[in-house]
């Protein structure tokens, strides 16, 4: 929150508030996904795997190029947060704070997340979205964010005076990334990362700009859908806050399993070849 100063405005300070502000990345000049051809290719597609997360745990799975997956609420109100790799270099993973800036901070469908840098290339496009109608709320709160960070041990040991807690998203998704590897923990967590937080209601506060939560409007049966630009390793953790109503990063909470699904198109949509890496030669002028 910001601190509130004593500091007299500069004599200009209100026009200055009241200029309109400039987008930094405008669509227009953002390569956008023809949806269409997206959806088209999916028709008859083939489920190949299901995948069970359960409650305040992790999981992990693969998705060929290509292919498409659908995070699933199938018990009851539950968030979700999600770290994606690429399956062959795990060093390459979402850019959630470049993926804001370029799509905003609630991801839909036709939005694509972005992989870090020197990588910078689409790994995914959210081809389908059940909770879509919600748009924002009175509140600014809207689906799927990519603002928040994911809850952790750190954050949690830090506001409770030193209480050890292994079940916040963070431990929830090194644990899961650990295990794909065959390394431990301590090996891989470096390379846990910001989270899309898949049905989660989020937002800032309007007069403080501070993050709030609100309960997710998803119910059993709701999905969001991914088609897979590149070879792709998921994990996700039923967050511990279940529907994130009320707290997070505790025991309290109900909570519920999350599933996975994995399809086989029928073909690939019309013109598609995956992204390659970021065109930038890493120069840096030198």
């Amino acid at each position: 929150m910001r601190p509130q100063t004593a500091t007299a405005a500069p004599a200009d300070a209100e026009a200055r508030r009241q200029v309109a502000p400039v987008v930094c990345y405008p669509v227009e000049t953002l390569p956008r996904p023809d949806l269409a051809a997206y959806r088209a290719a999916r028709g008859g597609m083939e489920l190949v795997e299901r995948l069970r997360i359960a409650p305040r745990e992790g999981g992990s799975w693969t998705v060929p190029a290509g292919h498409v997956f659908r995070i699933v609420s199938v018990e009851g109100p539950q968030v979700g947060d999600l770290n994606l790799f690429n399956a062959h270099d795990i060093e390459e993973r979402f850019y959630s704070g470049k993926t804001r800036a370029l799509n905003g901070t609630h991801l839909g469908a036709g939005d694509q997340l972005f992989s870090s840098f020197p990588y910078l290339r689409p790994m995914a496009t959210i081809t389908d979205d059940t909770l879509g109608w919600y748009g924002f709320d009175a509140f600014g709160g809207s689906v799927h964010d990519v603002i928040g960070t994911r809850c952790d041990p750190y954050t949690h040991a830090l506001l409770s005076g030193g209480d050890l807690y292994h079940h916040c998203c963070h431990s929830n998704l090194t644990r899961a990334l650990a295990r794909h590897a065959g390394l431990a923990p301590q090996a891989v967590e470096h390379l846990v990362h910001d989270v899309l937080n898949v049905f989660m209601c989020t937002g800032f506060t309007r007069d403080t700009g501070q993050y709030f939560m609100k309960a997710s409007p998803v119910r059993p049966g709701d999905h969001l859908e991914f088609f897979a630009e590149i070879d792709l390793l998921g994990c996700l953790s039923a967050c511990p806050g279940g529907d994130c109503s009320a707290t997070h990063s505790s025991d309290a909470a109900r909570c519920h399993p999350l599933e996975v699904e994995i399809y086989r198109p029928e073909r690939r949509p019309d013109g598609w070849r995956p992204p390659a890496r970021n065109a930038y030669d890493r120069s840096h002028g030198v």
